[in-house]
């Protein structure tokens, strides 16, 4: 019997802001241990939870960007459970009113465009982190991480393999980034996911016992523990056995899954309306606001660049895969005025240099104003192609304008007909001998000849003379008199 699996992802994205979701204190990566914290965050009797203006606003965002229905009632919820790192002994969360419902996100997958449904998103802060010594045999816990405010965006069930999932978190997390929301650094736990997986015969409609795989936080380590937990379930079920309804944890060290816990549901919860917190209600002229100022999504970008700049599908990917490579690119064609030459700059020369020399753009020497006065001299005729990357990896190496390079190393290049006149007719009269030749040999060897001419050429003006004038004016001279 063939199965088919099922397969549904609960994404938390920690959002940017500067305070966490209830209360003014820091939201930072790297600090030392319990040093962002405040009363609220400790669960001190007496201290009282206020809702984050900018963590809303983040979360309404992202619910018009996967086209979600915004609700303008929302409830915050206290979601019981004991760790020791939540001190107030429950989660504030969203239950039955969270801020968005029914979206959908679409994803390119091998076999190409499908749309993926999203249930919800919710809003609701992060737990605390326990550090276990093996040395002392003691477990410690810092509460830097408690109270950051996250986003938990709940898909249907609709992914039904592990690159599928794969690739719907790509999709998510750069959309994420599209929409400043978030970083979604995953070494930093900013974007994870939970991956519920369950099996069911082909052809079958019916769900089946699905287990959840908790925290995993890298693309490589969902496919990894979504391919053994549904080669774990078939032999299970192929055997006679029951899958039994449970959270797991992936090893990355042994690629397996191992039991946690029996899958809680709502009721283990007991999820109650926080009578901390009044009801937050969202008026239309607030989501109005927000939906006019929406920065282009992925999609609309590539497509832009297809469209517009007529880009190959690998540059267009390549180039809308961040936001921060579109703002780049649109920054150089702002100048240049080629889009095409400068998808061609930025995906090969500029990010070879970096990759090279293990920079991220936003470190790159060659600003974006900058790359675009080279190509314009490029696009305009004044230096070539070969020029121009002699004078930008001296940009890479020293920042400098590309004016102050070619006139500090006399790189301009020579398009006086002229002149290039001169030198060809010097060069022909230096090699007569492959004149002749020229002269008397079939088209196949008249072109090796020309080539070698147009290297003497080169050359001789250190590769400043104008390649399209030199190919014409050579052209002319060795079939003068033939």
């Amino acid at each position: 019997m063939e199965f088919e699996p099922v397969i549904g992802l609960e994404v938390h994205v920690q959002l940017a802001t500067q305070s966490k979701m209830f209360s003014a204190a820091e939201v930072s990566f790297g600090k030392e241990a319990n040093f962002n914290i405040d009363p609220l965050t400790l669960g001190l009797p007496g201290s009282l939870p206020v809702i984050n203006k900018k963590a809303v606003q983040f979360a309404i965002i992202l619910g018009l960007a996967l086209s979600c229905e915004i609700k303008k009632f929302n409830r915050f919820a206290r979601k019981h459970y004991f760790y020791p790192d939540l001190p107030k002994g429950y989660q504030l969360s969203q239950y039955e009113e969270p801020i968005c419902e029914r979206g959908q996100l679409q994803v390119t997958f091998e076999n190409g465009l499908r749309t993926i449904g999203i249930t919800r998103i919710h809003i609701e802060e992060d737990a605390g982190k326990n550090i276990h010594d093996p040395r002392t045999q003691t477990t410690l816990i810092d509460l830097n991480r408690a109270g950051v405010p996250l986003l938990e965006i709940v898909s249907e069930p609709d992914l039904r393999s592990p690159t599928e999932a794969a690739a719907y978190l790509r999709a998510l997390r750069q959309l994420c980034r599209y929409l400043a929301i978030s970083n979604c650094d995953m070494e930093q736990g900013e974007f994870r996911c939970d991956a519920n997986i369950s099996l069911r015969p082909v052809g079958e409609i019916k769900f089946g016992t699905r287990t959840e795989i908790k925290n995993l936080n890298s693309f490589r380590f969902v496919e990894r523990a979504i391919e053994y937990e549904i080669a774990r379930q078939a032999s299970i079920i192929k055997s006679g056995g029951k899958i039994i309804q449970e959270t797991v944890l992936f090893d990355p060290e042994t690629g397996t899954t191992k039991s946690m816990r029996s899958k809680e549901e709502a009721a283990d919860y007991r999820y109650f309306p926080c009578p901390d917190l009044p009801p937050l209600i969202i008026e239309d002229v607030w989501i109005n606001q927000l939906r006019e100022k929406m920065p282009i999504l992925p999609w609309q970008a590539k497509k832009r660049l297809l469209e517009t700049f007529s880009l190959s599908p690998y540059d267009a990917d390549l180039l809308t895969s961040e936001r921060e490579y579109l703002d780049y690119f649109e920054g150089v064609v702002a100048i240049c005025e080629n889009g095409k030459l400068a998808a061609n700059w930025i995906c090969s020369e500029l990010f070879g240099f970096l990759n090279k020399h293990g920079l991220p753009l936003d470190k790159s020497p060659i600003t974006a104003d900058k790359l675009g006065e080279l190509l314009k001299l490029v696009n305009s005729g004044e230096i070539s192609g070969k020029i121009a990357k002699q004078v930008f990896e001296e940009m890479f190496a020293s920042g400098e304008n590309p004016s102050a390079i070619i006139e500090r190393l006399n790189l301009k290049q020579i398009n006086d007909p002229a002149e290039i006149t001169k030198i060809i007719k010097k060069i022909l009269e230096a090699k007569n001998e492959q004149v002749v030749e020229y002269k008397n040999s079939d088209p196949r060897i008249q072109q090796k000849i020309k080539t070698f001419f147009i290297g003497q050429i080169m050359k001789e003006t250190a590769g400043k003379a104008n390649p399209v004038a030199v190919n014409q004016i050579l052209e002319t001279l060795l079939n003068q008199d033939k």
